[in-house]
């Protein structure tokens, strides 16, 4: 058996094995000390000839950078292997775009990549694997809730992501949870070939800020989460996580883009294609840190109506500031000085900083608070260095757009209260007046629908018993809010809110004064 390598530029980088002999010489666990990832076996269609379109080739160029550099030759447990072709137009260094079609059906090949002797607890085992499509961008990632919500409302019924299980080979229990539209899950034994074919209904461009045509859309990324079961039976021990980029456009439209970034790079010199990666007829999907657990805030109808003035209070009792109930609190998980190494460790999972838990093993949260923005660079790299170091300083993304609210009903009370006291005032010397209570209302995404889900949120009600939102004009008319009239708001603007019940049904109209 002879091997025969084309190197790339970096040495420990292989294009292509090509075995001349059979691969029992080799045998499974010897390819994969050479580097080499070991596809389907001739059951499933797969020959030795073919077997370098799943190189593992993406995770060297992706993750150099940003792993640690004992982690470059580490063979993972599982790889996910997504039967489409990568955009050439992707630089060197950078992770490599996908282009899907909306609706069409992909084939995902779950491989397993184990050394003999590598988890044997799962040997004849079922794990489960759970399938998201993400935003990739951080300043989606943040408002993901409240831009998941605009969608369904947009798509009533439909579904984000969904499994073509006709098409899907080995896969167990497929399930789709009727409230996580972009989520998928099923169970698969390791030790059979198992190919599930997803379909992603939502297009990049339907979560642009400003859709005038010709704009590009947001990207995408497909996650998969690989979990064992426990002792309880439950799978909720993490095993493996990977993802990808991707972009969706409209049926053949990723075809179109394909050709569109193949003709560019025919255009460009040699000495200009050599900065960008060439197109794989495959995208491997990359390791990467599991996908947290949100807990979302809860929006289910809650007894805060009074019919009998067919409106709804912020607050119970006299309509004293101390009696008003504050929104729920966003769910913090910052870092503490007196945060145990374990504790640390966990903390490092849910912020998806994974990668580096083997470096800060005996860190506690006192010694990570200690890192200066050039330690935490330099250790983990520019990118998630920086991302590592606001992190830990808790810095929070400011909002585009800070209004304050204030129920109408209650200011009326205060009125009344204030002109009792100005009564009384020179009787016992008190001239201490009443004021106004508001609430202030972040926006991120500056459309209606993320108004109207603040808005509900403060009352503790469904956004959908809120049926339109309008803001008073000049000589009292009432004007429809949009997204550009919310564009155009004043920051810090005040307003007072008034409620009318709809005729036709249990919503509510809200009116901005």
């Amino acid at each position: 058996m002879s091997l025969a390598v084309k190197s790339l530029k970096k040495p420990k980088i292989f294009a292509c094995l090509s075995l001349q002999g059979g691969m029992e010489d080799l045998g499974d666990l010897g390819a994969l000390k050479l580097g080499l990832v070991v596809g389907w076996n001739e059951q499933g269609g797969r020959t030795p000839k073919d077997r370098c379109d799943v190189l593992a080739l993406p995770i060297f160029k992706q993750e150099e950078s940003s792993l640690p550099p004992d982690n470059e030759n580490k063979i993972l447990p599982f790889q996910y292997v997504l039967c489409a072709a990568t955009s050439p137009a992707v630089k060197l260094h950078d992770e490599t775009l996908t282009y899907l079609n909306q609706g069409q059906s992909y084939e995902i090949r779950m491989l397993d990549n184990r050394k003999l002797g590598e988890l044997p607890e799962i040997n004849g085992k079922l794990v489960k694997s759970i399938f998201r499509v993400v935003f990739h961008d951080r300043r989606l990632q943040y408002t993901e809730h409240q831009q998941l919500e605009g969608w369904r409302w947009n798509r009533p019924g439909d579904r984000i992501l969904d499994i073509d299980i006709p098409m899907s080979v080995g896969i167990i229990d497929p399930r789709a949870n009727p409230t996580q539209l972009n989520t998928v899950e099923f169970l698969w034994d390791p030790a059979k070939r198992t190919s599930v074919f997803i379909q992603v209904h939502c297009i990049s461009t339907e979560f642009t800020m400003r859709k005038h045509g010709g704009e590009k859309g947001v990207p995408f990324r497909v996650q998969i989460d690989t979990f064992k079961e426990n002792e309880n039976g439950e799978y909720t021990e993490h095993l493996h996580s990977a993802s990808c980029q991707i972009k969706v456009f409209k049926p053949k439209g990723a075809d179109r883009k394909q050709k569109t970034d193949r003709e560019k790079m025919e255009k460009r010199t040699p000495h200009e294609k050599e900065k960008y990666q060439p197109s794989y007829e495959t995208t491997i999907l990359t390791e990467c840190s599991p996908w947290p657990e949100i807990t979302y805030v809860n929006n289910s109808p809650s007894p805060g109506f009074n019919s009998s003035h067919s409106s709804f209070s912020l607050g119970e009792g006299n309509g004293s500031p101390n009696h008003q109930p504050e929104p729920p609190p966003p769910v913090t998980d910052n870092l503490l000085p007196t945060t145990t190494p374990q504790e640390a460790q966990q903390w490092l999972h849910r912020n998806r900083f994974s990668t580096f838990t083997r470096l800060f093993t005996n860190f506690s949260g006192a010694d990570l608070l200690k890192l200066t923005r050039d330690d935490v660079i330099q250790i983990c790299g520019p990118a998630d260095g920086i991302r590592l170091f606001n992190a830990l300083k808790g810095r929070m993304v400011r909002p585009r757009l800070t209004i304050y609210v204030c129920q109408e009903s209650l200011q009326l009370r205060e009125q009344q209260q204030q002109q009792q006291q100005q009564q009384q005032k020179h009787e016992d010397g008190d001239s201490n007046g009443t004021f106004f209570v508001y609430h202030a209302i972040y926006l991120e995404e500056l459309t209606a629908v993320e108004l109207t889900e603040k808005i509900a949120q403060l009352f503790s009600i469904s956004p959908r018993q809120i049926s339109q939102i309008y803001k008073q004009g000049p000589t009292g008319i009432h004007v429809l809010i949009s997204d550009e009239m919310i564009q155009n708001f004043q920051e810090e603007a005040c307003f007072i809110l008034d409620t009318m019940k709809a005729e036709t049904n249990d919503s509510y109209h809200i009116i901005l004064k």
